[in-house]
């Protein structure tokens, strides 16, 4: 059997170096097709920024709600084979935040947000999505009270920004993104400011709200 040394010297068989691979469970392969999902929608994001065609752009929102239902069956699945594991746990944060935070992100800048104080809502949106994930790691435990799962969820799931994904492939869809997008815009010092990425600040501000309650079903 091969070894290889850590750094300390001592011999470590080969076959541990796949102990993460083999702890991977089918739930977890859904939680990477969740992830899959985000990242193909910022491709395509970054793809309509230079052809602003509009069919990639809503290809990108088309993405948004089967990263969604991948989210939902990774967890089903993993109760149903009583599979639950920290692994599946931190990936499924881990591809939220790709999916539910970066990727509709991406949507609105290519969308037209692309002011700086749009900017800043952007990455305020993102920072408290990866906030909520987080604090939901922390305390799940806690808020599950001795049950297989949570009982309800501090602020809103990150998986809720798939609305905003949606009204802006509706924006899309009506000719209302770039320059003519739903809201239009100000300029408030030395940057622009769109209405609509108010939306963005309103959805990051209620996931990491501490006294909004949500019943998990």
């Amino acid at each position: 059997m091969s070894t290889s040394s850590t750094s300390t010297g001592a011999p470590v068989p080969a076959r541990k170096h796949f102990s993460m691979i083999r702890g991977f469970h089918l739930a977890d392969f859904f939680t990477l097709g969740n992830a899959a999902c985000g990242v193909g929608a910022v491709f395509l994001a970054m793809a309509y920024v230079a052809s602003q065609s509009i069919t990639q752009f809503l290809w990108a929102a088309a993405l948004a709600p089967a990263a969604f239902m991948f989210d939902v069956f990774d967890g089903r699945i993993a109760r149903w084979r009583q599979t639950q594991s920290a692994l599946g746990r931190e990936l499924d944060s881990l591809a939220d935040v790709i999916s539910f935070g970066v990727a509709p992100a991406a949507l609105g800048f290519a969308a037209g947000l692309g002011g700086g104080w749009d900017c800043v809502l952007l990455v305020y949106f993102v920072c408290c999505g990866v906030s909520r994930l987080a604090r939901y790691n922390v305390t799940a435990e806690s808020l599950s009270e001795g049950a297989n799962k949570v009982k309800y969820f501090e602020g809103t799931p990150i998986p809720t920004s798939v609305v905003l994904v949606g009204l802006l492939a509706l924006a899309a869809w009506q000719g209302r993104i770039g320059d003519q997008i739903w809201g239009g815009a100000w300029t408030i010092g030395p940057w622009e400011l769109h209405a609509f990425s108010l939306l963005f600040a309103l959805s990051g501000t209620l996931m990491i709200s501490k006294t909004l309650r949500i019943p998990k079903l």
